[in-house]
């Protein structure tokens, strides 16, 4: 494992990345997911005993997130007991490098029926070899600290493309996001979230960059297994523009859904 967890508490709003987070394209930055779940965490604690849920939140990543200590300040945009609206910013050496806004709704056990088509997942494979990301570092960060079974498609082709073109994959975090301290189940689906672009690429990484400026999760529940089910797929757009899309699974069904919009380019 690259560490034992994602980041370390240094502070009431600081925290201490870890290797965890390392990007597959820089060791000096972190991957998008970890910083997403850790905006996620301080809107939950935010609103901890009163009943609220984040249903919709997007994220816009403003520039390389770097390693090191990072803090974070949430305010409220739009108060509300039923429905409110929460930002949160996280900062890096001085400069925001992530921002957060959520709709926060009011849930309570048992006040509504369960509606819409039932969704059942594949069934888990058993353990692969985890995939190597093509062009980065095998000992990459992130790519370590989360458990890899791909159903279809997938990095370096770890199982055939399905004739619908989505890529299904299984993945477990396997550290928790602060360390010593419990992660949430929203949190731990934050931290896969941003993995929507790069498994379902359809370029090789090798000579395409697919950038994501921001990352939209709308979650109907949190998960209630470690394991979730991320099945994704991306298309482009000649002019260089494109989106990655998701539906987040758990043994139980559907859980979210993740959209992306991304900058695609020839590299060099």
């Amino acid at each position: 494992m690259p560490a034992t967890s994602f980041y370390e508490r240094v502070g009431a709003r600081a925290f201490l990345s870890t290797a965890a987070t390392e990007s597959p394209w820089d060791a000096q930055a972190q991957h998008g997911g970890p910083p997403a779940a850790l905006l996620t965490r301080a809107i939950e604690d935010s609103v901890a005993g009163e009943g609220l849920a984040i249903g919709k939140i997007d994220l816009d990543f403003l520039g390389p997130i770097p390693q090191g200590t990072c803090e974070i300040e949430v305010t409220t945009l739009r108060p509300g007991r039923r429905v409110r609206l929460v930002q949160a910013v996280l900062s890096c050496e001085g400069r925001p490098a992530v921002g957060a806004r959520a709709w926060l709704v009011s849930y309570d056990a048992g006040r509504a029926p369960r509606t819409g088509a039932e969704v059942v997942p594949p069934a888990l494979p058993g353990p692969q070899p985890q995939p190597p990301m093509p062009g980065a570092a095998p000992e990459w960060g992130y790519g370590r600290a989360i458990e890899w079974r791909y159903v279809s498609g997938g990095l370096s082709g770890q199982a055939p493309v399905a004739a619908d073109g989505v890529t299904r994959a299984w993945m477990r975090v396997r550290v928790p996001l602060v360390a010593g301290e419990p992660t949430s189940d929203l949190q731990r689906l934050m931290v896969i979230a941003d993995s929507a672009n790069g498994v379902s690429a359809r370029l090789p990484f090798s000579d395409w960059l697919f950038i994501p400026p921001g990352l939209g999760v709308t979650a109907g529940r949190p998960p209630s297994s470690e394991w979730m089910l991320l099945e994704a797929s991306s298309w482009s757009e000649t002019r260089g523009t494109g989106v990655a899309h998701a539906r987040v699974l758990d043994s139980e069904g559907l859980c979210a859904f993740v959209a992306q919009p991304l900058l695609v380019a020839p590299r060099g």
